[in-house]
């Protein structure tokens, strides 16, 4: 029998996230440098750092080669960061066996169409609201929330949530 949404919430021991897309709207700004600039929600930098301090391992795998990104999540506490990631499921397969985790306890949100075959290998696929209509077809969840506009909040709070993980504690987090 195949579970819904919230019971698969329960396995999630991971999570790896898309840049473009997902902790951005998916707009750039051409700097003269040549670099791309990008927004990205507050909220959702504060749930990934919340998730890394209560001891969940979040790579982030992207196409992208900016070294602002690879500095913001850093800043963050994630540490599994591949950039330049011309095949995603490599980079899914390194992050996993370093923790030893399986890929049913993987949620992975991402937006387009180089995130479909990762999302297919997950156990947990999810994507914002403005994915392309070929990821919302393969994901078990649908985030009310758009890329840059709270979706890696959205999973993320929901899994620590259940896991009694999320909310006011002894260290200031929250």
């Amino acid at each position: 029998m195949k579970k819904n949404f919230k019971e698969l919430l329960a396995d999630v021991k991971a999570f790896v996230f898309d840049v473009d897309g997902v902790f951005t709207d998916g707009t750039v700004i051409l700097h003269p440098s040549g670099e791309l600039l990008r927004t990205s929600n507050t909220r959702d930098g504060y749930a990934v750092h919340v998730a890394v301090e209560r001891g969940f391992p979040i790579a982030i795998i992207s196409g992208g080669k900016s070294e602002a990104v690879r500095q913001r999540f850093k800043g963050l506490g994630v540490t599994d960061i591949y950039l330049g990631a011309t095949d995603k499921v490599d980079a899914l397969e390194d992050f996993r066996f370093k923790y030893g985790i399986e890929l049913s306890q993987i949620l992975y949100m991402g937006d387009d169409l180089p995130d479909y075959e990762v999302l297919q290998k997950v156990g947990i696929p999810t994507c914002p609201l403005d994915a392309a209509p070929e990821i919302k077809q393969i994901s078990a969840y649908i985030s009310s929330y758009a890329g840059g506009k709270g979706c890696v909040r959205d999973v993320i709070e929901q899994v620590l949530r259940l896991n009694g993980k999320w909310g006011p504690s002894s260290n200031g987090l929250q």
